[in-house]
């Protein structure tokens, strides 16, 4: 199975159509983030017979240069973002593993499917495409890894995140949920909870080999 083959009816829905022309609109007359070409790396990144772990983010950073299409990643070279920074600092807490790139591209080649529910933003204006119909879109891509035959973890940081916990009912699965990884809520549950280790120690408990942090 390919994400080609996944989406396919998806894509020749109405409400798909809509929704790319509307955002090819307004980059006529707007900055949107991510690049065109970059909007769907997390799937181009992470083949769906490969994803070990997914990741479900809100919508793209709205800063310059930032999003390239994976779910709390930034383009090297680029100001780290609070919620990334913490990240990374219970990645440390976690594994010992001191990371200082922003750029997450490795983690999706090795398996981690960084999936934003909502996949463009205008610049400066988080959450402006909110409403354009990107979830629909992405909560086929969430059932479809949990229809997976092979274990796979879900990291559900926030009540956003969450709130896409009902999709997730295969029992072959773990589904890892703590507060969001802002400063405003990262002291709530996320700091402490250990996403990695525990992905890792499940994944090999089933025979896969644990994700490269």
């Amino acid at each position: 199975m390919t994400w080609k083959e996944i989406i396919k009816d998806e894509i020749d829905q109405p409400y798909f159509y809509h929704l790319l022309n509307l955002i090819k609109n307004e980059r006529l007359s707007h900055t949107i983030y991510p690049k065109e070409k970059d909007v769907f790396n997390a799937l181009k990144l992470t083949p769906y017979e490969e994803v070990k772990v997914v990741i479900i983010g809100q919508d793209p950073y709205h800063g310059e240069n930032q999003a390239h299409g994976l779910a709390f990643s930034v383009l090297e070279g680029n100001p780290m973002p609070p919620s990334l920074k913490n990240i990374l600092l219970e990645l440390h807490g976690d594994l010992g593993i001191r990371r200082t790139k922003t750029d997450l591209t490795d983690w999706a080649e090795s398996g981690v499917l960084l999936l934003n529910t909502i996949l463009t933003v205008r610049k400066s204006e988080p959450l402006s495409h909110e409403s354009y119909g990107w979830q629909r879109f992405t909560t086929k891509i969430i059932e479809a890894v949990n229809k997976k035959e092979a274990p796979v973890v879900f990291m559900l940081w926030g009540n956003n995140a969450i709130e896409y916990k009902k999709y997730l009912n295969n029992p072959r699965h773990l589904v890892l949920t703590s507060s969001h990884p802002s400063p405003l809520s990262a002291r709530h549950s996320f700091f402490g909870s250990r996403p990695f280790s525990k992905a890792n120690k499940f994944l090999q408990e089933n025979g896969i080999e644990p994700i490269k942090w």
